[in-house]
């Protein structure tokens, strides 16, 4: 069976021939082995550079604009900007890693445990879906092992009582996951509510930067229209124009 994978790779055996020397140089989005996080974001920022530029360059009519009505321009470039600094601020935003989690609830739980005063109030967590009550397993359910961290006592409270703890395990990590949990491939992480990963971003999308990826593709999906809107004006306005009239 042919995955995504397959069709990146050169389907012959011969390493001279052009179509072998264009997957070598080209990267495969599909394959995390031979893409490169920090030359698809400078792809990225050359794009938006080339995509705004070209309009600043040759568009005569929106520079004059820019003269008598400065703001225009200057709310165009604020969403500009303010979309660039949302997306790198993205991509190294911290999605909510289990393991980050786990470690943060069990020290808190060593906390609260040596200020019983305390014990009785609950305790929101940072990785945030549910509420931790310090005073331990309500139901009843247990996990194997008497050991067992306070981590997993919560988590099993999260799944239904005939569910194991092999059931909600990560075979690659070794942790227990919460609902919704997921490991990701190319982070070789466990992420808390887990989207997906994006490629262009290099990141994970999850608990923790969900809000700030909705607010990026918002903000990216403005500036798109607003360029090509000014795109399409200034084709309208000289759609008589020969093209060599404007170099």
């Amino acid at each position: 069976m042919m995955t995504i994978v397959d069709i990146c790779r050169p389907s012959t055996p011969f390493p001279n021939q052009p179509m072998d020397l264009c997957f070598r140089i080209s990267p495969c989005l599909a394959d995390p082995a031979r893409r490169s996080s920090s030359c698809l974001k400078l792809l990225l920022l050359v794009v938006h550079l080339i995509y705004a530029g070209v309009l600043f360059l040759f568009d005569g009519d929106l520079i004059e604009k820019t003269k008598k009505e400065p703001w225009y321009t200057a709310l165009y470039l604020l969403l500009f900007v303010v979309t660039l600094v949302q997306y790198f601020a993205t991509s190294v935003s911290n999605p909510g890693y289990v393991l980050d989690a786990m470690m943060e609830i069990n020290k808190k739980n060593v906390v609260h445990t040596k200020t019983p005063e305390t014990s009785n109030q609950p305790a929101l967590g940072k990785n945030g879906s549910f509420v931790i009550s310090m005073e331990g397993n309500q139901t009843g359910k247990c996990v194997a092992g008497s050991n067992a961290t306070y981590w997993s006592k919560l988590v099993a409270e999260l799944y239904p009582p005939a569910s194991t703890i092999r059931t909600w395990t990560c075979t690659y990590c070794n942790v227990e996951q919460p609902p919704r949990a997921k490991h990701c491939h190319d982070c070789d992480k466990c992420v808390l509510q887990f989207d997906h990963h994006c490629v262009w971003l290099g990141n994970c999308i999850g608990q923790r930067n969900h809000c700030q990826f909705w607010w990026y593709l918002c903000e990216e999906t403005a500036v798109c229209i607003w360029t090509g809107f000014m795109y399409i004006s200034h084709l309208k306005a000289h759609i008589t124009s020969v093209w060599y009239d404007f170099f």
